[in-house]
């Protein structure tokens, strides 16, 4: 392992002497949110980015491993949503002195919980809607505000996010998802840099052929 330390996903500050960037699982206090291993935010802490959330509505932040999420990024989660079939939107029922019952959960175009895969990384000041479901390998480009699913290892931008492209053909994708080299250990992922940072799709295909193959 470099310099004689063997990574730690339960270290907070993974970079000695920068506070900027952190491995948000040693850090969540709240319950529903679920993160991996080795997701890292570049920010001092992580829950503020996540907004909206309330205990009512019961819903997720699910996000995998070895994510990378760049500074000023937001999950909007259920709780920003109001009624929209009635003919006003106000939230009277949330506000002082307002005689409103709260509206059913079939009245509110709840979502439901949203999940991020493994290896997605997260551009800086992207959105993320309430009930998304991104692939493991996606990319997000800066300033995308997403509201739908998106496939695994593929890139999207704008506002609202749409596809750019797959980030490779379907013969890899498949691959990576049969290999999920993020759920291996730590040794083996050490093991498998060569080939999870190697520019060469061919020799990478032929790698993990031979890994899940033979």
């Amino acid at each position: 392992m470099k310099n004689g330390k063997m990574p730690n996903p339960n270290t907070v500050h993974p970079i000695a002497g920068y506070n900027e960037e952190i491995y948000i699982k040693p850090t969540i206090k709240n319950k529903n949110i679920i993160v991996g291993d080795f997701t890292y935010i570049a920010d001092s802490e992580f829950e503020s980015h996540v907004t909206h959330h309330y205990d009512f509505n019961n819903d997720k932040l699910i996000i995998g491993k070895f994510c990378q999420i760049a500074s000023g990024v937001e999950f909007i989660m259920n709780g920003a949503n109001h009624q929209m079939n009635s003919v006003s939107t106000f939230p009277f029922y949330t506000l002082e002195g307002w005689n409103m019952d709260p509206p059913r959960p079939s009245d509110l175009p709840l979502k439901g919980d949203t999940i991020i895969g493994n290896d997605v990384w997260i551009g800086q000041n992207a959105v993320i809607l309430p009930g998304t479901h991104i692939g493991d390998g996606a990319i997000i480009g800066a300033n995308s505000v997403v509201g739908s699913s998106i496939a695994p290892y593929t890139i999207v931008i704008g506002n609202p996010a749409k596809v750019l492209k797959k980030r490779f053909d379907d013969e890899l994708i498949d691959l990576m998802l049969k290999f999920k080299w993020w759920d291996k250990s730590i040794d083996e992922i050490d093991n498998l840099i060569p080939i999870l940072t190697c520019s060469n799709l061919k020799k990478v295909k032929s790698e993990l052929k031979k890994r899940l193959y033979s």
